[in-house]
């Protein structure tokens, strides 16, 4: 099976976002030991059942982070390698959809929106889904490979929109 991601700019179309590429690379940045806490989405019960099948399909290692699930536990939250890693399931669309030019990248046929957080990190929704799944990634990734172990889930479990 034949991983691809490819980067394009978005057009400004609020229903309309076309998958850009981005390339990044892996920095060093250590991780904490703390286990991470997030907000918990507050879904549709139809958007919440995708997420719950999406949380069943959800791989136990992205990128060799072992699996370590943010509090509060909740079927709409995932994270690996105690919060470098989190998906949230269920989340509002993102203002930056609505962008000019937004970025965004696509892989294994999965599009996401690309955007950086305060913190230096990288925060990804998919467009183009029958719910929003959002991923974060804290500053030691400077690539979107997580992606490459998250798209398959996704791919299976929360239909397209078009």
């Amino acid at each position: 099976m034949t991983s691809s991601h490819r980067l394009r700019r978005l057009p400004a179309l609020p229903a309309a976002v076309v998958a850009a590429a981005v390339l990044l690379a892996v920095s060093g940045c250590s991780r904490t030991d703390a286990q991470a806490s997030v907000a918990v989405p507050s879904p549709s019960s139809e958007e919440a059942a995708y997420c719950g099948a999406l949380h069943g399909q959800l791989p136990e290692t992205v990128t060799g982070l072992d699996r370590s699930d943010p509090e509060p536990d909740s079927d709409l939250t995932a994270g690996w390698g105690d919060g470098a890693i989190v998906l949230r399931c269920g989340v509002a669309r993102p203002a930056g959809m609505s962008h000019d030019k937004a970025d965004a990248v696509e892989v294994d046929g999965v599009d996401w929106l690309l955007e950086k957080t305060g913190d230096g990190g990288t925060r990804l929704t998919t467009t183009y889904r029958k719910a929003y799944v959002e991923v974060t990634l804290d500053r030691s990734f400077t690539e979107v490979k997580p992606l490459l172990d998250l798209a398959a889930p996704v791919s299976r479990t929360v239909p397209k929109t078009l």
